[in-house]
């Protein structure tokens, strides 16, 4: 099942398009939490501060999708 999930036709654009909201949101949450100062980014490496954000952000999006996939081709079969 699970080959048969991430195969499935728009897996992977999901999981990106989620990736991207969710390091976007959380930067943007990140940076109002911040008093709107850019501080975050610069007392730490922004790179490994942009990777982690995008790299969590491909966990959660792949979880995420995989679930909603999972499900939609769990309902297709019962239909058949």
């Amino acid at each position: 099942m699970f080959k048969r999930v991430i195969s499935t036709p728009g897996f992977w654009r999901s999981v990106i398009s989620l990736a991207v909201a969710f390091a976007v949101l959380f930067i943007v949450i990140k940076w109002a939490i911040d008093r709107f100062s850019f501080a975050f980014l610069t007392e730490q490496n922004p790179i490994l501060f942009i990777g982690g954000v995008l790299g969590a952000g491909l966990v959660y999006g792949f979880f995420v999708t995989y679930g909603k996939f999972n499900a939609r081709l769990k309902k297709e079969d019962q239909k058949k």
